[in-house]
C-alpha cells in the first residue's frame, strides 16, 4: 500500500514538473527507503533539486 502511494506521488511529480520541460529520453527514479516518510511537497522539492528544475 505504501509502495503504491509513493509510486503515484512520484509519477505525478514527474508528470507535472519534468515532462513539460524534459528532453526526449528515459528517466529512472530509484526511491530510497526514507522516501516513504516524506510528504508530497518534500518529495517534489527533493526530486526537482536532483533534476535541477525549479519549482513554482
Amino acid at each position: 500500500m505504501e509502495r503504491n502511494r509513493l509510486k503515484r506521488r512520484l509519477r505525478e511529480i514527474i508528470r507535472l514538473f519534468w515532462l513539460p520541460v524534459a528532453p526526449h529520453g528515459d528517466l529512472v527514479v530509484r526511491a530510497r527507503p526514507d522516501a516513504y516518510e516524506r510528504d508530497y511537497a518534500e518529495l517534489r522539492d527533493r526530486l526537482m533539486a536532483c533534476l535541477e528544475i525549479p519549482t513554482c
